[in-house]
Formats: structure tokens, C-alpha cells, sequence
């Protein structure tokens, strides 16, 4: 016997043996993150009167990357920013039934100033032309998911196509005309990395970029910010239900199957070969019934379970569990976080996708120093090159300022540079950061902010990026694939892993309401009966249902 399957055999021994070692806490389904997937499917058991559940989140906090921060009563949104979208959005009707969105929605105008290098500002109008352009190329790259016509040659991300799009735009122009449209364009292409959440744009796939969903409505602030959303979820859970501290390292989702005849996946592949409700077979536990027939070891008896091992050690069975963790951390881990492993191809999807790092940068300021009507700083920066060390250009992905209130400024930057970003101290980012202003502004008298805060999403070993895009020869069929539950044998009628998180919604995915909608649906695959209750159709004055039917008119 190999080491592993000795070790293996020890612990389905140990876990048989309740008096040896009990485990901590034994309960009927296990949600693994409390980030909004995780609420959402707590939630939804609630409402299915299903109160037997454990919550096991590895941070000290709950909201995974929904979290604000209060610093001199000023609250600074570290993760998500906006509710996307009116019609059909789970979090904003959520956010209306609570009273945390205004009714009518003030629309602020919003003035931009677009500068150079050397400080000199783009006129408006040449800025408009290059958005209204910028924006048809980019629905003309969304076509190809929803038309199906194929793209030219050697043409395969969003990247290649925007600029083949934007080089033949600018043929009509001379020379000097072309370079401050390039910069425009260029400008966009950064902007749009955090939007997708990428390196480049290159990184994306162009015949599924038009996948994503957009929900009409526009983004929505909440005034308290987004993170107030997490006290209508958190609410109804209660305390001793929701354990914080508790990082799980390992879902063992077939405890008390080591010794049985299984299926190399025991997924839901399987289910069509699923074997029919009267028929038995020895070597297949019947998860109906709630028993397991094991041929190495007959007398063993118990319905089998899905262990959950913490860090801290504590130990967690139940008959299912929904696991929520990022695609990052799936990324990092997801090898060697189940056990069994994940089977190939999911392994393979989750490798496909894209999981960028998008982080924010914020300043506070002691006084003003933006004119009053002026709401963001446009970067137009030259082309970098990327055989440049990230060290050297890393501030270059900083594509703009926006003014928070007259004290506090937002930029945002990705990819790579984001990553190296958040190993710089903040004062650097600072200085950096006011070096840019002053350069652009043409003003060396903007003051240095007396706070800089930056988020470290790639950092955060419960993250480990941003959000999800489908990348570069990837496709909606991957989200398919993770989120595609595990099933003990197929026999089950339930599985025994579901996975939930924005990383599995195939339409809404990067989103919080893609989360929140694949966390209720794995909570109602569990909320179903397992046995579907009989229907006695009883008709007087009829012997069988043959002559019931025959009495029928059909006018």
C-alpha cells in the first residue's frame, strides 16, 4: 500500500471511530468563504427554512471583497464600487427593499480635462470623437460572441481587434493629429484593463468578450457605500453560525467512499448514467437512504460525508458543502484544496480564465486643490515599452484622477503594475503619484497628500486577484465547468461540492450580482427535496385511468 493510501485508509478509520476522534462539529452543509456568495446561499437556506448550516470564513471580517474603511470619519470603498445595472439586479432590489439607494439618482456632470505629457490639454471635442469611435469598436468586438461570424485572420483577443480598428481610423488624419488620438485610444485601452480586469487587453478572448451581460441602469452608488449591503445579509445568521478565522485547507468530499468502487470523477458528467431508483447494487453507496455499502468493508455503516479540515484545526462534516472561494485562490490552491483532486477539466478551466489584479489608489488631501467643476484628471501617456522593467514604468498604467470630494482622489491601475505596485511602500506610491499631477497639471505647487491608501488584492492570500475575465482561448463553457457541482457516486440526487462565486455565473461574471445569483442557486439545488412527494390523482365513478381518460372532451 503507497503512503498516500495508507494515510488515506487512517483517516477513514479515524473518522469511523467517534469516540477516538470526534470531529468539531458535525452539521448538514458547509459554506466555505463568507464573501457575497457565501451570503447569499446562507440566506437562501434561511428562507427555505434549512437553519442547519456552518459558515467558515478565513478572514477576521465577512463581505470577501466588498470592505470600506473609516479612517477620520471618511469611509473609502477598498472593493466594489457600484451596483451595475437597475433592471434584474438581485443587489440592487436588495438594496431598495433595505432603503440603502435613493430613488432618484442625482446626475452630477462629470468634467473631465484630458493633458499631455508636457501639460498641455486635448480640446473637448477631439476628446468626445475618440470615445464615440472607441465605443463602436468595442460593440464591434462584442459582435462576434453574439453573431458568430468570424474574425480576420491572426486576429483572436480584444486587444489585436481594437487596435486594427483604431489603425485604420487613424489613416485619415496627418501626423500630429494621428498622435494625440493614439494617446486617446491608448488611455482607453488602460481604462478598459481595470474595467475587464486584465494585463492588457490582449489577454482577452475576442469571440467571448461579448458574453458579459450589462444590465440597463447604468452604476449605482449607494450613499452609504457598497459595503452596507452586508448588513440586510448578515443580519438573520446567526453568530455561532458564522465562524471567522476559520481558513479551510482542505474539502475532502468522498470521507467514507475510500474503499468503495467509484467512477474516476464522480461529477456530474456522470449523471446521465445514473442508475435507476430500484435498482442495487453492493458496490454503490445508495445516498437516498442515507447509507453506504463499502465491499472492502462490509460492517461499516453511516451515510458518508464531506469533511472540511481548517488551518486552526478545527474539523467539519456534512452531507454537502458550497465552496466560494475566488478563482484565484482556485488558481493558487485548487490542486491541493480537494481531495480527492479536482478532476482535469476543471483544473484546465480554471487555468484558462482570467483572473486580474485591479487595485485602487487613494489620496487625501488637507485643502482643496482641483478647480471646483473639474471631476477627473485624464493621464494621456505615450506607448510604453514593455521590455521596459515594471520597476521603471509601473506608474504608467495610472491612466487618470478622479475627485472623490474636494479632499480625496481615486486612481485605479492593473495588471502587472498593479502587482508591483502593492509591494511599494505608500509614501512612494504617493510621491509618485503627486509627481504625475504635477507633471500633467503643469504645476509644482500641488500639494503632496497627507494619506495614501492602496488595496493589495493580488497580496490578499484569500483573494489573490480582482475579478474574473474569460481569457485568451478560454469560454463561457469554462464557468460552465467550474461551477459544475461534484457528485459522490451517481447515485446521489445531491451533490456533495457546489461551487458559487461571480467566477461561476456565465453571463455575469466580475460582478457582485453574478455572485450573489450563483450562491442561490447552489442553495436551492439543496433546498429541493431529495425525494420529490408522490401525486395521487383520485377521480370518482372511474376504474382505471384508461377509462378516465377516455371520458375527456376536447372542445
Amino acid at each position: 500500500m503507497s503512503s498516500a493510501a495508507a494515510d488515506d485508509a487512517g483517516d477513514a478509520d479515524a473518522l469511523n471511530n467517534a469516540d477516538n476522534a470526534p470531529p468539531s462539529h458535525t452539521c448538514k452543509i458547509v459554506i466555505v468563504g463568507a464573501g457575497m456568495a457565501g451570503l447569499s446561499a446562507a440566506n437562501h437556506l434561511l428562507k427555505n427554512n434549512i437553519t442547519d448550516f456552518v459558515m467558515l470564513e478565513g478572514r477576521n471580517r465577512v463581505g470577501g471583497r466588498i470592505i470600506a474603511i473609516n479612517i477620520d470619519g471618511r469611509r473609502m470603498e477598498l472593493g466594489a464600487n457600484w451596483i451595475h445595472g437597475i433592471l434584474g439586479n438581485p443587489i440592487y432590489e436588495l438594496a431598495s427593499a433595505n432603503g440603502l439607494v435613493d430613488i432618484i439618482q442625482e446626475n452630477n456632470p462629470h468634467s473631465v480635462v484630458a493633458t499631455l505629457p508636457d501639460g498641455k490639454r486635448v480640446p473637448f471635442h477631439i476628446l468626445q470623437e475618440i470615445y464615440d469611435a472607441y465605443f463602436w469598436f468595442f460593440r464591434r468586438c462584442e459582435e462576434y460572441f453574439l453573431c458568430k461570424y468570424l474574425p480576420p485572420d491572426g486576429v483572436d483577443s480584444v486587444g489585436a481587434h481594437l487596435r486594427l480598428e483604431i489603425s485604420i481610423y487613424l489613416e485619415q488624419f496627418s501626423e500630429a493629429e494621428r498622435h494625440i488620438r493614439n494617446l486617446i485610444f491608448n488611455y482607453l485601452l488602460n481604462r478598459e484593463t481595470c474595467i475587464s480586469g486584465c494585463n492588457t487587453m490582449d489577454d482577452i478572448d475576442l469571440m467571448e468578450i461579448g458574453s458579459y451581460t450589462e444590465l440597463p441602469g447604468g452604476n449605482i452608488v449607494l450613499p452609504g457605500g457598497y459595503s452596507s449591503i452586508l448588513g440586510p445579509l448578515t443580519k438573520n445568521i446567526p453568530d455561532a453560525q458564522l465562524l471567522k478565522g476559520h481558513a479551510a485547507t482542505c474539502i475532502r468530499w468522498r470521507v467514507g467512499l475510500e474503499g468503495c468502487s467509484t467512477t474516476d470523477s464522480g461529477l456530474g458528467e456522470d449523471l446521465p448514467a445514473r442508475l435507476p431508483d430500484n435498482r442495487t447494487d453492493n458496490h454503490l453507496p445508495d445516498c437516498r437512504s442515507g447509507t453506504a455499502s463499502l465491499s472492502s468493508s462490509p460492517s461499516r455503516k453511516g451515510r458518508p460525508k464531506v469533511e472540511v479540515i481548517c488551518k486552526n484545526g478545527k474539523k467539519f462534516l456534512a452531507n454537502h458543502v458550497i465552496c466560494t472561494v475566488p478563482l484565484g485562490v482556485l488558481k493558487e490552491s485548487g490542486r491541493t484544496l480537494f481531495d480527492p483532486p479536482l478532476p482535469d477539466y476543471k483544473m484546465d478551466s480554471i487555468e484558462r480564465l482570467c483572473f486580474g489584479v485591479v487595485n485602487k489608489i487613494y489620496l487625501e488631501y488637507e485643502r482643496p486643490f482641483l478647480n471646483p467643476g473639474l471631476s477627473e484628471v485624464l493621464c494621456l501617456w505615450e506607448p510604453v515599452d514593455l521590455k521596459e522593467p515594471v520597476s521603471e514604468r509601473w506608474f504608467k498604467k495610472i491612466y487618470s484622477f478622479t475627485k472623490v470630494t474636494d479632499t480625496l482622489m481615486l486612481a485605479w491601475i492593473s495588471g502587472d503594475e498593479a502587482k508591483y505596485m502593492e509591494t511599494l511602500p505608500f509614501d512612494v506610491v504617493s510621491e509618485k503619484c503627486t509627481e504625475i499631477l504635477r507633471r500633467f497639471l503643469n504645476d509644482p505647487f500641488i500639494p503632496k497628500p497627507k494619506r495614501c491608501i492602496n488595496t493589495t488584492w493580488w497580496s490578499q492570500p484569500f483573494t489573490r486577484g480582482s475579478y474574473t475575465a474569460i481569457g485568451l482561448g478560454a469560454s463561457q463553457v469554462d464557468i460552465t465547468n467550474i461551477s459544475h457541482p461534484l457528485y459522490m457516486q451517481p447515485t446521489c440526487s445531491k451533490p456533495a461540492v457546489l461551487f458559487a462565486g461571480e467566477h461561476c455565473h456565465p453571463s455575469f461574471y466580475s460582478t457582485v450580482h453574478g455572485a450573489y445569483l450563483s450562491g442561490r442557486e447552489a442553495a436551492q439545488m439543496l433546498s429541493v427535496p431529495d425525494t420529490p412527494p408522490e401525486v395521487v390523482l383520485n377521480v370518482e365513478g372511474t376504474a382505471d385511468l384508461s377509462s378516465w381518460l377516455e371520458g375527456i372532451k376536447l372542445n
